[in-house]
């Protein structure tokens, strides 16, 4: 065990080996030499063990020197301590805040948080097989850590808060917005706090796990966050999660139990904290902050409508890639016809909702984009909160204009006005008004439980009058057989003919057999486009003259090289007498030897700029301003180039003006990273065609985009810099349309046909999608 205890504090010199030589904590440098080294100190803050990516496991601490001497002539007596993987854990177990410890076998490295905590500008890192602690415990605490004195927090006033402080605080919350995923690993939640003082902050949560998330179930919840970090966010004050936060919540009713919620096994909770969040809920009510009534039941529903709905989960179905059906009741009957999509028998989970559809009760929603993961994880009797659902009034596929529309219900991309879904405990306070209802219609729902055959046939597909075979050819059609196409997916469906897929009820998959009648754009290389995943546009990828126009732009309207306070500078003459180019690069990638990682050049023409990324990993091309602030170009033109590739950012969600770079923690520069660094939305390179369908009853318009890559076996942005992939892109498509060629002719496809709808200027359309289908062969 790396950590060895000792019962009197002068043992710490006396036992520990001998080769040691004592260092003071004031007399660290980067360049001291760590090596049959020690160093001894009071450890007087201590934080929890916290799981990380790098490591396992990771645990903080601050320990200050013994001599009070150096104390007082020092201002660099304490220094924070890292300690990694089973040693931190051991460290947790075995020391306490107080005791006397002496580290040996630690390495150096300069401190991120010096400017914040005030310590001493370097610290000690605890790892590997070498590193080891002394400890000799304080009057107090005992040897083997079992035994501490419990922990005792301060609660600061949000009305009190101090940029670029840890704090704990209470306090009610007054909007959310359930977890959704970012770019890197972590979910992000948001929400707004606020408590006596009648302060309201914002609060930004980051981690990699769902359900360390707060458990908020409506406005008025109470939540305590310990050990996040105060901040100035565009003039306001916001909360930060920090190393090693934590939360609890609480329901936000007066007189509901005061049970937290939380994922984490062991956390600190006193009769202080329960006499605050009483204290809370009073003043809480007496501002009005908790509605009482937070959804809205199925009976009151009107068409249109945004609306919260607490629920039980019936069944649900993975309808394709960007769906889920979620098919859920409230046992209250609704005043409009509910539809009922179709899900296939095969792909539906859960209990029959053929009771609840003849009694009008059942949900149809339907889950898109970044809630699927939580819908995925969803089990059929689960209660669940939809929060910002809307119900969209429909015709019914198949139907007269004329026939009543039905109600279908959409919980749509994106978190606008706390969109989302979660699941709620079965002891919730909130459900026992719900499952008193439902428990009402249990005996009704056994005596009628028994599925009749008409019914299943009523929510299936009925068999296609004509099917074509892969295998079929007529007389004098070309072979084929060394090209075709596969239908990669898991659905077990029969293959239907274009015009039934037409009458189907979106969200449904389909299996089609159909040759190309045409397609579009004919010109492929307009088929490749520039895609914003934050807003959903879609623009053509501008052609090089575009381009150019926007750096000679650039070089008429900054003569001046920017001048940075973060950036190293160097320039040379132009071939053209008249211009100057320079080339900025970050002063702590200069330390870090990556500077050659990332570079910005100025005063560069488009043909420039391809030469020189030939042998450059990312350039960046910049302008200055009046204020010799630098800027990016225009987002019309490239924000980054590497080697051949070139990479766009959008211009609605990307930062208007351009900010400090920020460059630290970062191992590996690619676009991902150079984006994010400098407050640019990546825009992703995408395939998008279109396809006229034929078979023997009809025709259908289908996009390929969202499986394009998977169809053509490339990648978008490989194919924007690659001709040969550009090749097999228009090889593919000149053996399933070629050119001169009658329908006989062309071949016989097997794809997989996603019908969904969309809405566009406040009406629904129906859209074909072709998915998981790859062509082989030889090409």
């Amino acid at each position: 065990m790396p950590v060895h205890t000792v019962k009197d504090v002068n043992d710490l010199d006396t036992k520990v080996p001998p080769h040691l030589q004592h260092v003071s904590i004031s007399n660290l440098k980067l360049t001291s030499d760590c090596l049959h080294r020690s160093v001894k100190g009071k450890v007087v803050q201590k934080g929890p063990v916290v799981s990380c990516r790098q490591r396992e496991y990771l645990l903080k601490a601050v320990i200050q020197g013994e001599d009070p001497q150096q104390r007082s002539a020092s201002q660099h007596a304490s220094i924070n301590v890292i300690f990694f993987g089973t040693l931190a854990k051991d460290f947790s177990q075995s020391v306490s805040q107080g005791d006397i410890i002496l580290l040996a076998g630690f390495t150096i490295s300069k401190s991120p948080s010096e400017q914040t905590d005030k310590l001493h500008p370097c610290h000690l890192e605890m790892s590997g097989p070498d590193a080891c602690v002394h400890v000799c415990p304080s009057a107090g605490s005992s040897s083997s850590g079992s035994t501490t004195s419990e922990p005792k927090y301060t609660y600061i006033p949000l009305s009190e808060l101090k940029p670029r402080r840890i704090v704990n605080v209470y306090g009610v919350v007054t909007f959310f917005k359930q977890p959704f995923p970012t770019k890197g690993t972590d979910y992000c939640s948001t929400l707004k706090i606020t408590d006596q003082s009648n302060a309201k902050v914002g609060c930004t949560i980051f981690s990699e796990k769902l359900e360390d998330h707060p458990k908020i179930f409506r406005v008025g919840d109470i939540i305590r966050l310990h050990r996040v970090k105060a901040q100035m966010f565009n003039g306001s004050m916001t909360l930060l999660t920090t190393l090693g936060w934590s939360t609890i919540t609480f329901d936000g009713m007066i007189d509901s139990p005061v049970e937290p919620r939380t994922s984490s096994r062991t956390f600190h909770f006193a009769e202080a904290d329960k006499h605050t969040v009483e204290a809370l809920r009073q003043w809480a009510a007496s501002q009005s902050l908790l509605t009482s009534e937070s959804t809205v039941p199925l009976s009151s529903v009107q068409p249109k409508m945004y609306f919260d709905l607490t629920c039980q989960l019936l069944s649900k179905a993975c309808m394709d890639s960007r769906c889920i059906l979620l098919k859920v009741w409230d046992g209250t009957e609704c005043g409009h016809s509910l539809l009922n999509v179709a899900a296939a028998p095969d792909a539906l989970e859960g209990e029959s909702t053929c009771f609840q559809d003849q009694q009008n009760m059942t949900a149809n929603i339907l889950v898109y984009d970044n809630h699927l993961e939580v819908a995925r994880m969803l089990q059929p009797g689960m209660f669940l909160r939809l929060y910002n659902l809307h119900a969209v009034p429909q015709t019914p596929p198949g139907q007269p204009p004329d026939v009543p529309q039905h109600l279908v219900f959409h919980l749509h991309g994106g978190t606008s006005y706390g969109r989302g879904l979660r699941s709620i405990p079965s002891d919730s306070p909130d459900l026992q008004s719900l499952k008193r209802v439902l428990e009402s219609h249990a005996e009704k729902q056994a005596a009628e439980a028994e599925v009749n055959d008409g019914t299943l046939l009523d929510v299936w597909y009925t068999p296609p009058e004509t099917v074509v075979e892969h295998t079929t050819k007529d007389p004098g059609e070309a072979d084929t057989e060394d090209f075709y196409t596969v239908q990669t997916c898991d659905h077990s469906l029969q293959q239907v003919s274009l015009a039934h897929v037409k009458t189907s009820i979106p969200p449904v998959v389909c299996h089609v057999q159909a040759r190309v009648k045409s397609y579009q754009p004919q010109k492929l290389y307009q088929c490749l486009k520039l895609f914003c995943p934050q807003c959903k546009t879609v623009k053509d990828v501008p052609d090089d003259e575009s381009i150019a126009q926007v750096f000679e732009e650039a070089l008429r309207s900054s003569n001046q090289p920017c001048s940075e306070h973060w950036a190293v500078t160097s320039s040379a003459d132009s071939h053209q007498l008249d211009r100057t180019v320079t080339m900025h690069m970050s002063c702590d990638m200069v330390l870090d030897n990556t500077h050659l990682q990332m570079i910005f050049l100025q005063g560069v023409t488009l043909d420039e700029m391809c030469i020189i990324s030939g042998s450059h990993k990312n350039l960046v091309p910049v302008c200055s301003g009046e204020d010799r602030r630098m800027r990016l170009l225009d987002l019309s033109a490239p924000f980054l180039f590497c080697g051949d590739k070139r990479y766009y950012g959008c211009e609605h969600c990307s930062q208007s003006s351009f900010v400090d770079p920020v460059v630290s923690g970062v191992d590996v520069w690619d676009e991902q990273n150079v984006a994010k660094a400098l407050g640019v939305q990546l825009m992703q390179y995408m395939l998008l065609l279109q396809f006229e369908l034929e078979d023997e009853t009809g025709t259908l318009d289908a996009l390929l985009w969202e499986d394009a890559e998977r169809f053509f076996n490339v990648s978008s942005a490989e194919t924007s810099a690659n001709q040969e992939l550009q090749d097999r892109v228009q090889n593919i498509m000149d053996r399933i349309h070629p050119s001169g060629s009658s329908m006989a002719e062309r071949p016989w496809l097997a794809l997989c046909l996603s019908v969904y709808t969309v809405e566009e200027n406040g009406r629904t359309q129906v859209c074909y999608q072709i998915t998981n289908t790859e062509t082989r062969g030889n090409l």
